[in-house]
């Protein structure tokens, strides 16, 4: 089988004899190749190039074996326990499918999942005591900005009526105005005019976006210990 191969490759590379690279690394060291290797394995799905998906299907895969086989090491869990873990979620969270639940369509299926997810925390280390919860440290900005408005919003914390949520775009588009409804032309060129405004006075706009970010959720997490 070859997926027994390839635990057996690993566990050999982490072997005292085996490849000097692979003993010397730990999952600190290796955290940033999972990051590199999905962004390729997103550039090879938006190529539509099959040949280099399977690629780079792969290399991920290396990565889940290779923090399997570390933790194996340690004495933490294995490749077994990790899949035996992802079957029960995945059996767990589809009761519309192997179970009696319903669930008519997407939208369904994924609040089921997030209410399924959080019974499942409750009580844990892991329980999640705020709606903002959940959301990744180190995606990126504009992408957990993203996230964290819209959990804002469903929580009731941040309405979509926000004062300041035009105020930047319209210093920086020029004098420019949206429409009622701003188009993706005007918002992707407005995006393209933040990042530019940033390069030209030596700003990181990555960094402006997570510190505004920070600031917005520490506020909608005060509103949120007031309100209970």
């Amino acid at each position: 089988m070859a997926l027994a191969h390839l635990l057996e490759i690993m566990a050999r590379l982490r072997a005292p004899d085996g490849c000097p690279w692979d003993r010397v690394q730990n999952h600190r060291t290796l955290r940033w190749h999972a990051v590199e290797e999905v962004y390729e394995l997103l550039d090879a799905i938006e190529a539509g190039d099959d040949l280099e998906l399977e690629e780079e299907l792969g290399d991920l895969l290396l990565q889940i074996v290779f923090h399997c086989q570390l933790a194996r090491e340690r004495g933490a869990f294995d490749f077994e326990r990790v899949t035996q873990r992802l079957i029960d979620k995945l059996i767990h969270r589809h009761p519309h499918v192997f179970g009696q639940a319903q669930a008519k369509n997407a939208a369904a299926v994924w609040a089921q999942w997030d209410r399924l997810k959080q019974a499942e925390k409750r009580g844990t280390r892991h329980e999640r005591s705020s709606a903002l919860d959940g959301i990744p440290k180190r995606l990126p900005a504009l992408l957990r900005a993203q996230k964290l408005w819209k959990k804002a919003t469903q929580a009731k914390l941040a309405s979509a009526r926000d004062p300041q949520r035009w105020r930047a775009s319209r210093r920086v588009a020029a004098g420019q105005r949206p429409a009622k409804r701003p188009g993706k032309m005007w918002v992707a060129g407005v995006l393209f005019s933040l990042a530019q405004h940033c390069q030209e006075r030596g700003w990181s706009a990555e960094e402006l976006l997570r510190a505004e970010t920070q600031r917005r959720e520490r506020a909608w997490r005060r509103l949120e210990r007031r309100e209970r």
